[in-house]
């Protein structure tokens, strides 16, 4: 016990480095300079984004890939919209005040542009492996574009192990305090639900997980949004006292009230950006890995629709969970977390408090199906496909141990391991970013070309 508690403090350091100033400095900086080079690339282009990616969705058949653009936003959303959503929003608030809230918002649009940059590079640097299947992501960017395997090595590491402890026991572990807070149902029972439920679908590889998660993703999405929707609907004189709120506050210090001790304008920030990288995982490197899935010939393709799943997560999923904290008053209450959101929900109406835990057991199931493909695509860089059906099989395994164990010294080392993922990506993004420009500006000359042919008269707005 001492030696896993002395891990534990050993671990914990270097969790507090992995996500300290530097890092979440360097993610944000790293959205701004590629904000600054693609010309404000997710603002010009956002609606063009959603078009393709819920409203067009073609099923592109014909060109490579392996699951549709849509099946790979939906497997990237079902990793991101989780717990972060749910707790991670409440924590941002309860600790750094409703000010948090707006410094969330900045980080979801420059990590719009991130996410953007990532999905480029997954589908350029892709591969087809030894199943016939795309294989693609940091690695395969960092040691095919960068030349650099040694780096490519490391994010897969990081992410293969990672998986599963943030994208697997933590999960599973939510999932089974939840349902036994809530409806008293054995941890055991939970687990073994848990883990049928996830073999069902990961076993079938990724276009079983595409099918689902294209299926499931958008219900659980609209299910968590229309609860909060209600409350919003119920308040809604008070939505834009809410919003002044949240902007003052963003630069204001934020005073004691009730239980909230106060916050500084540093600490506003600092947890805005932590909540908020957590939420979206913009920069970390998780979501092109299934980016590099998607039927298509174009990288910005992919890329446009796979920007929107920042947008979705937290500039919708995320600012309607603080918007009803604020608006039922609960955010000062002292509680934090999935606790503050549950009191929220039920503040709001009867019976409020079964769409969290219902959304919470949604979303963390969706995490575990979105984390299972990140941490097979990994392993299989370092050891080949012949590794894929092992590490699924225990990946099932621990989705049980994790409904009924312990987790804070696997907590600590899935969050280290999932921080130290963004540095190998981070340096892959900003080395590529010519890359990145280049292939942007190719796609949308041709696209202006096409305009051009239709309406010669047409003027372009890339063009320049």
């Amino acid at each position: 016990m001492e030696f896993l508690t002395l891990l534990d403090g050993i671990v914990g350091k270097i969790g507090a480095f992995a996500w300290g100033p530097p890092m979440l400095v360097l993610l944000v900086g790293t959205g701004i300079w590629l904000t600054f080079s693609l010309r404000g690339l997710q603002f010009r282009k956002l609606w063009y984004a959603l078009y393709l990616a819920l409203i067009k969705r073609k099923e592109d058949t014909d060109e490579p890939g392996d699951i549709t653009h849509f099946q790979a936003l939906m497997t990237a959303l079902s990793a991101t919209v989780g717990t972060g959503n749910i707790a991670g929003v409440a924590t941002a608030i309860a600790v750094g005040g409703p000010g948090a809230l707006f410094w969330m918002w900045v980080t979801g649009l420059v990590g719009m542009a991130t996410k953007y940059a990532e999905a480029v590079l997954a589908v350029k640097y892709r591969i087809v492996d030894e199943n016939g299947e795309m294989s693609g992501g940091p690695m395969y960017y960092i040691s095919r574009g960068l030349k650099m395997p040694w780096l490519g090595s490391i994010f897969a590491v990081c992410a293969s192990i990672a998986a599963f402890g943030i994208g697997n026991m933590v999960q599973s572990n939510s999932v089974a305090d939840a349902v036994h807070a809530t409806y008293n149902i054995s941890p055991f029972i939970t687990g073994a639900i848990l883990m049928v439920c996830t073999a069902a679908v990961i076993l079938g590889g990724i276009k079983k997980i595409g099918q689902v998660t294209g299926f499931f993703v958008p219900i659980m999405i609209i299910f968590y949004m229309i609860g909060a929707s209600y409350i919003i609907i119920l308040n809604i004189t008070e939505v834009p006292a809410a919003l002044g709120l949240i902007i003052e506050q963003a630069f204001n210090p934020t005073a004691a009230v009730g239980g909230f001790a106060g916050a500084t304008i540093m600490l506003a920030i600092r947890m805005g950006v932590a909540r908020g990288i957590f939420s979206n995982e913009s920069g970390l490197g998780s979501a092109p890995i299934a980016a590099a899935a998607a039927q298509t010939k174009q990288p910005v393709t992919q890329a446009l629709v796979s920007m929107t799943q920042t947008f979705i997560d937290t500039l919708i999923v995320c600012t309607m969970t603080g918007l009803v904290l604020i608006l039922t008053g609960v955010w000062s209450s002292g509680a934090t977390g999935a606790e503050l959101t549950t009191m929220g929900f039920g503040a709001g109406f009867s019976g409020g408090e079964h769409v969290v835990t219902i959304g919470l057991i949604l979303f963390a199931y969706s995490t575990i199906l979105g984390w299972s493909y990140y941490g097979e695509k990994s392993i299989e860089y370092l050891l080949g496909v012949k590794a894929v059906l092992p590490y699924r099989l225990a990946f099932i395994l621990f989705v049980g141990i994790g409904a009924v164990a312990k987790l804070s010294l696997v907590w600590n080392i899935s969050d280290t391991l999932n921080g130290l993922m963004a540095i190998p990506n981070l340096i892959g993004l900003l080395l590529l970013t010519p890359v990145i420009v280049s292939e942007t500006k190719k796609y949308f000359e041709k696209q202006d070309k096409k305009s051009e042919q239709i309406d010669p008269s047409a003027a372009t707005e890339t063009k320049k």
